[in-house]
């Protein structure tokens, strides 16, 4: 790669003209106007084309056949990353969903001492999304009620274990919470508190966020609807400003119109999550899943009793789909894949020294490359 390059007519997300982008050792060093020598050869004419950081899902069970519950050695995490990779994921959660206590531990264990070679690329780990097992009963979803714990300081510090630097995210129905315990704790400990899977009022809510829950699980899906009389858990993340509302942009979970009324909403934070099952990347058919097993069509997963529990849609797709749908323009579709889960996490957004191999190139909402292949020669 040169020592210096620059990409011209280049697309950045919520600029009103096109950009020049300059490039220091395979590095973002300048983005601006009149940056371009005159009669330089070393120019990449994106020709419109947007450019952008990679996705970043924050809510994904698994890939290639491996759910993260049953991880026991780390050679899944590296196929996994690769393949999050080559996808155009720079980041993730590996999502550990309700299952015996043991097997979250050892799951925990794996990816909290995985240490990626540094080639082929992988697909970074965030830290661990704890999903369950601290779930109201009646809004369990798919997630086993034999594993279920209830809410106490004491079953968090159990689950947790020696493995608390591993978690990042962890969803709770906070209305189990009857001392008012766990989410200062889980605070104090630096993990951001999702609200989800939960039965909590608008003022259960309420009193969640102001003891700092953040976030919200898949908004709409396993929690009570919208209703003008109870307005509950997805009313009060929705008008508080300092909660992020993750959601599965299938279009199966949520329907396209109440995925426009979110982005009207709360749009400015809301961010896409794939919630993708172990068969991401394998295609549909029927699949192991805990003792159970999991019918895969078109894409959505569903339990042998027609219980809906999850994707195999790719993140990076659902931007397509919402443009599609209307949902909203592509500029933001784009950004609820990568810009806003990187602020739901506290995680840079800034272009300046990225290095080129991390950002993406759009041709349409349905067609973009991790990279740039021009910029290898």
């Amino acid at each position: 790669m040169r020592a210096v390059q620059w990409l011209d007519r280049v697309r950045l997300a919520g600029r009103d003209r096109w950009e020049q982008v300059q490039l220091t050792n395979g590095k973002v060093t300048a983005i601006g106007s009149n940056l371009i020598p005159p009669e330089c050869p070393d120019v990449v004419d994106f020709g419109g084309d947007y450019l952008s950081l990679g996705g970043v899902d924050l809510q994904i069970n698994g890939a290639l056949g491996i759910p993260f519950p049953w991880l026991t050695t780390p050679e899944p995490l590296q196929n996994i990353g690769r393949y999050l990779w080559q996808a155009g994921i720079d980041a993730y959660a590996p999502t550990i969903v309700t299952a015996p206590l043991q097997e979250m531990q050892t799951a925990l264990a794996v990816i909290h001492q995985y240490r990626p070679n540094s080639q082929p690329p992988e697909a970074e780990i965030v830290g661990v999304h704890l999903e369950g097992p601290f779930l109201n009963p009646q809004k369990r979803g798919a997630h086993p009620p034999a594993h279920l714990q209830p809410l106490t300081l004491e079953s968090v510090q159990a689950v947790l274990g020696a493995f608390t630097p591993a978690v990042k995210i962890l969803t709770l129905a906070p209305e189990l919470d009857t001392k008012g315990e766990v989410l200062p704790y889980l605070r104090q400990l630096g993990i951001t508190v999702s609200v989800g899977h939960s039965m909590a009022t608008l003022e259960e809510a309420q009193a969640a966020f102001a003891a700092g829950a953040t976030m919200i699980t898949h908004a709409f899906n396993a929690m009570p609807p919208l209703h003008h009389r109870e307005p509950g858990l997805l009313a009060a993340a929705l008008t508080d400003r300092r909660v992020w509302c993750g959601v599965i942009g299938d279009g199966v979970h949520v329907h396209p119109q109440m995925l426009k009324v979110l982005w009207q909403c709360a749009g400015d934070r809301l961010f896409l999550v794939s919630d993708a099952l172990a068969p991401l990347g394998l295609g549909d058919g029927i699949y192991p899943w805990d003792q159970r097993h999991i019918a895969v069509k078109n894409g959505t997963a569903r339990l042998e009793d027609g219980t809906l529990c999850g994707t195999t849609v790719p993140l990076l797709a659902m931007v397509g789909r919402l443009v599609d749908w209307g949902v909203c323009d592509f500029e933001a579709a784009l950004a609820l894949a990568t810009l806003h889960p990187r602020r739901a996490i506290g995680l840079t957004t800034e272009f300046i020294g990225q290095p080129v191999t991390h950002l993406l190139r759009w041709r349409s909402p349905h067609h973009y490359e991790r990279l740039l292949p021009e910029l290898a020669k």
